[in-house]
């Protein structure tokens, strides 16, 4: 999946804005960025069709060098080889391997343990680093900010399912058996058999783009 130009455009206008504003002491050049980041506002309402005040509050919300937003994903398995997938809620109960956003003051491995337990009740052990993968790259549908994502092999230690907030529900399935109606916007099935590749043969380099 190919994102569109314009989007690009208007995130790395924005890149340059939030990055401006952080560094710079000019009250001119803060004139400057602000009214960059104005256009991308401009942007992507006009090709979203979503309120400019949002999309402002938004952009203003993230502040110091952009980078990134970094999300992590956990690849659990179980002893009968099946992965764990989760439901979520808010995407109309489509299956997603659980995870999220990385937290501030937290390693991104302490990050997936912690969403693998609060969005399924298992408690796990990521024991490889599998792929980091960029999200537009792999497929999955544009979005406003530039993700990358961390994909975690995870042993299962204990607990048991439950739901929350997130999730409606989990399940463990066999490679053969894993569910059509995914949550494209964050995981997607190619994703899914490469971290059954990873799981079966431990050797295997960590995916990157």
């Amino acid at each position: 999946m190919t994102e569109p130009q314009w989007l690009r455009w208007a995130r790395e206008i924005q890149a340059i804005a939030q990055t401006g504003l952080a560094f710079t002491k000019d009250p001119y050049d803060t004139e400057r960025y602000h009214a960059l980041r104005a256009l991308s506002v401009r942007i992507m309402a006009e090709h979203t069709g979503v309120d400019p005040a949002a999309v402002t509050d938004l952009f203003a919300s993230d502040t110091g060098y952009a980078t990134p937003k970094l999300g992590v994903r956990a690849a659990v398995f179980d002893s009968e080889d099946r992965i764990l997938l989760v439901r979520e809620a808010v995407d109309g109960d489509r299956w997603t391997l659980p995870g999220g956003w990385a937290e501030v003051n937290q390693t991104p491995a302490e990050s997936v343990v912690r969403e693998v337990f609060e969005e399924s009740g298992y408690r796990v052990r990521p024991v490889k680093l599998a792929a980091v993968w960029d999200r537009v790259r792999q497929g999955h549908p544009a979005g406003g900010a530039s993700v990358t994502k961390l994909a975690f092999v995870c042993a299962l230690e204990g607990g048991s399912p439950t739901t929350s907030l997130e999730t409606s529900g989990c399940g463990w399935f066999a490679e053969s058996d894993i569910p059509s109606d995914l949550s494209i916007r964050r995981t997607l099935p190619h994703q899914i058999v490469r971290m059954f590749d990873h799981w079966r043969d431990p050797a295997l380099p960590t995916d990157f783009e």
